[in-house]
């Protein structure tokens, strides 16, 4: 059975695949000048990434975009999947914000003019994250709640495995 996403989630989850949407799409449509200025910025932050043509690298980063995107806006993906994608997916990014020089403020994580773009990452990272507890979250109240019927049916004393 597929569990819906809870409502709590939903504003994050609409907001970040809208988001990773349309920039996906818009990385699908850029030009070659784009592309090299994407894939230039990317390999000076992974200079692995380098052995990879930039059309290529933008063409792949435009469809990694749009399958998180979707991820998140598909109900049936369970949100805590969803959270993994995002989670990694924001690290890789937020990580050109931390490895790029004139990013951040000299001896510290505030952001330059420059690096106000690429700080906004650490949102996605944040809402990544926030999903991953999200699991653990709804776990911990069904136990509570399990034990508080529990409780009731048995009395505060019980102390062996309940099977009610």
């Amino acid at each position: 059975m597929v569990q819906l996403p809870e409502a709590r989630d939903l504003a994050p989850r609409l907001a970040t695949g809208a988001f990773l949407l349309n920039s996906g799409l818009t990385k699908l449509r850029a030009d070659e000048a784009t592309a090299q200025a994407v894939h230039g910025m990317a390999c000076v932050a992974y200079p692995f990434l380098d052995r990879i043509p930039a059309e290529r690298f933008t063409r792949l980063l435009a469809c990694s975009e749009l399958a998180l995107g979707g991820a998140l806006l598909a109900p049936f993906v369970p949100t805590r999947l969803a959270g993994l994608g995002l989670t990694g997916f924001a690290g890789g990014l937020f990580g050109l914000y931390l490895r790029l020089p004139g990013m951040r403020q000299e001896g510290g994580l505030r952001p330059t003019q420059d690096g106000i773009p690429l700080a906004k990452d650490s949102w996605l990272l944040g809402i990544g994250l926030g999903f991953l507890g999200a699991a653990g979250r709804r776990k911990r109240a069904a136990a509570a709640r399990y034990r508080h019927a529990c409780r009731r049916h048995h009395g505060h004393h019980h102390r062996g495995r309940c099977r009610c």
